[in-house]
């Protein structure tokens, strides 16, 4: 096998494990935590998870954008970023840079002071808060995979 097709398979590994872990805990761990019964229940177990989930998203988003700057790289296809035809790259690169964000500045700097802050205030908003931001994450995350394996085997936008 070689490099590229290496880079390609950990790529794609590294989106199946990072959405797909997102997937799961937005449209079945979410759904279980509202059913909880107290905010304190809802907040202990959501941090259980997200201790457990956050080192496997930082790395699987470490080995998507590693081997995704590689694969475009060794294409020599920067030009796409250049063509509307193209659209999921430049998708692909925005979903990986929020989550990428998110995962290693604003939650670990920022959100964990706040999370607590807000938690104690409203835990129902915070609950809510969460929830919403995961759906947002996952619809623009999804619509993003389908463009770029359309994308990626010639189905483009119409002018490509």
């Amino acid at each position: 096998m070689n490099e590229f097709a290496f880079a390609r398979v950990l790529h794609v590994l590294g989106v199946v494990l990072w959405i797909g872990g997102v997937a799961m805990v937005t449209a079945v761990l979410f759904p279980i935590m509202a059913k909880m019964k107290s905010a304190t229940e809802r907040t202990e177990f959501f941090s259980h998870i997200e201790n457990r989930f956050a080192p496997q998203a930082r790395w699987t988003t470490l080995i998507v954008g590693l081997s995704g700057f590689y694969m475009v790289h060794v294409l020599d296809a920067w030009h796409r970023f250049t063509e509307l035809p193209f659209w999921w790259m430049h998708a692909m690169v925005a979903v990986w840079l929020i989550f990428t964000l998110m995962l290693f500045i604003v939650e670990p700097l920022v959100f964990r002071r706040q999370k607590a802050k807000m938690s104690q205030r409203d835990p129902a908003k915070a609950f809510a808060l969460a929830q919403r931001m995961h759906w947002i994450l996952l619809s623009l995350s999804l619509v993003t995979v389908a463009g770029a394996v359309a994308g990626s085997h010639g189905w483009m936008l119409q002018g490509g």
